[in-house]
């Protein structure tokens, strides 16, 4: 709460932002939510900061993917996300847009995606798109329920936060299994 109040605090969300959608391991929301509750007026302003700062991220990272992931491959298939790259690259193959929608959106790490969207070459526009739109929807629902709930809101956010981003992805699971059979 102390950093959420400091004159500098956009800042530094914007940056925390940025560098969550490459390699940081820290989302943004742990300075967006005290500041969404700090400062209830500017919830939206906070929430489109830490979007499109999440997505200017997230095109470095799709840009790291596309032409230099042979730089950064050893690396990662030795860190904890080599795994959750693995899922981004089938994602990809089944899902495309949507594979980035659920990522921006849900726990999954985005940063992976973002690496891996460059790696599989997926079309820039629609990459772009996706990560505005999820990464939208998480940022301005957390700065909304904050902003509007206070402090309450973010113990309930807490403890839901991971079952509601499971929950987005199931149901677009579901929906591309019911529009592929029917």
């Amino acid at each position: 709460m102390t950093w959420s109040r400091d004159p500098k605090a956009p800042l530094f969300l914007g940056t925390l932002s940025f560098f969550e959608s490459i390699f940081f391991p820290v989302p943004p929301d742990v300075m967006l939510a005290p500041m969404c509750m700090a400062t209830p007026k500017r919830a939206w302003w906070f929430a489109l900061l830490t979007t499109l700062a999440s997505v200017v991220g997230g095109i470095l990272g799709y840009l790291i993917g596309y032409y230099a992931f042979s730089s950064i491959q050893t690396w990662l298939e030795s860190s904890s996300y080599w795994q959750a790259y693995q899922t981004a690259i089938a994602w990809f193959k089944d899902y495309g847009f949507w594979a980035i929608f659920v990522a921006g959106f849900s726990p999954i790490p985005f940063k992976v995606f973002t690496i891996a969207g460059g790696a599989m070459a997926m079309s820039f526009a629609p990459f772009i798109l996706a990560s505005l739109i999820g990464r939208g929807m998480r940022f301005f629902l957390v700065a909304g329920l904050l902003a509007w709930g206070g402090p309450r809101m973010e113990g309930l956010l807490h403890r839901y936060v991971d079952r509601l981003g499971w929950a987005t992805v199931a149901i677009v699971v579901l929906g591309g299994l019911w529009l592929a059979f029917s």
